[in-house]
């Protein structure tokens, strides 16, 4: 189909301003075919191709004066064409993308500028050839998450990952057991698969859906509750938090996370491999935070991926107290008690196992 469409329109415009435009369309479709082969975004261009070769062939039939009204339509089919194509190749990835590749990248990195440096005559020239020291990572939210599943990945494979010691917030590869709001976004999945749409536009639907839940008469204030708790964080931090942190989501990751409120948890994208299933083998220190009143990562979830690991390497802490203040997601780290009671913790963790290292 693809094939047919721009030999058609090769033909038919090649001396025409939009010829330039529909070959760097076609450049972005054959690399992304290349690259990816999955159904989705295979039924996706399949449906513009058609809607393109659709108007050429009406336009090869039509009288001259036709032919006008066709070339207008054409232009703006493109446009519209190049747009979606635009959207499948920057959504194209998935939570194992963020593993496989993400992560790797980032570690090399820290390792590039951890290694002692070499300096001779006072000029700087490099870091030494040296193996470098073990990471110690402190990542949040989805970024715990990655680190569970690359401590699991390495441990099924006999490797060391190189970390001297994690640190998670509210962070769990399993959420069966809970109440986790993150529930809500499962109704979302399905139609994106039905569909094949690429993406799930979670920061505009939040953003659309804030003037509700700030301002009179509050009929989605409870939307404020899933970020922080009553009193834990400042207003404006509050709303810049809403408006700018959150983005778009590709459906394939979506479509992944759904699968750790599933029996068995996470897996990868196969279906076959179970994240939490090798945390048991795993030699590296973890500290993991959640938060009393926090419905994204509720503290059972939380635990329901810490137990796993061996008792030995786990200290596990829930913030909040009975009477307050109380801590929901975010607050762990923008709360208004962070800085006195969070992050000496962190601190205090990741020093113990620094001068592990040294």
């Amino acid at each position: 189909m693809s094939a047919k469409l721009f030999d058609q329109i090769s033909k038919l415009l090649e001396d025409s301003f939009i010829f330039e435009r529909l070959s760097e369309v076609r450049g972005k479709l054959l690399s992304l075919l290349e690259a990816r082969q999955s159904s989705g975004v295979a039924g996706q261009i399949r449906d513009l191709s058609q809607k393109l070769v659709d108007i050429i062939e009406e336009g090869q039939r039509s009288v001259s004066p036709q032919f006008f009204d066709m070339h207008g339509r054409l232009i703006t089919t493109v446009e519209d064409f190049q747009k979606q194509l635009d959207l499948i190749v920057k959504y194209d990835w998935d939570f194992d993308h963020y593993l496989e590749e993400d992560v790797p990248a980032v570690v090399s990195i820290i390792n590039l500028y951890s290694v002692p440096l070499s300096v001779s005559d006072g000029i700087y020239k490099g870091p030494k050839q040296t193996k470098g020291w073990p990471i110690i990572c402190n990542w949040s939210l989805h970024g715990g998450i990655l680190l569970y599943a690359m401590i699991s990945r390495y441990s099924s494979e006999g490797r060391d990952p190189g970390l001297a010691a994690i640190v998670t917030l509210a962070s769990s590869l399993d959420y069966t057991s809970s109440r986790s709001s993150l529930k809500l976004l499962l109704p979302l999945a399905d139609p994106a698969q039905a569909l094949n749409v690429p993406v799930v536009p979670l920061g505009a639907l939040l953003s659309a859906a804030y003037p509700l839940s700030s301002r009179p008469p509050y009929v989605l204030s409870w939307l404020n509750d899933l970020i922080s708790a009553q009193d834990m964080m400042h207003p404006e931090l509050l709303k810049k938090l809403v408006l700018n942190n959150f983005c778009t989501i590709p459906a394939k990751l979506l479509l992944q996370l759904t699968t750790a409120f599933r029996e068995g948890g996470l897996r990868d994208r196969s279906g076959a491999f179970f994240y939490k299933d090798h945390l048991h083998k795993s030699n590296v220190p973890v500290l993991a935070l959640a938060g009393d009143r926090d419905l994204i990562c509720p503290p059972e979830a939380v635990y329901e991926t810490v137990k796993l690991v061996p008792e030995h390497l786990v200290t596990y802490k829930v913030f909040g107290e009975p009477n307050g203040p109380h801590y929901a997601h975010y607050d762990l780290v923008g709360g208004r008690l962070a800085v006195e009671q969070i992050y000496p913790c962190i601190i205090e963790f990741l020093s113990c196992h620094d001068l592990d290292q040294k």
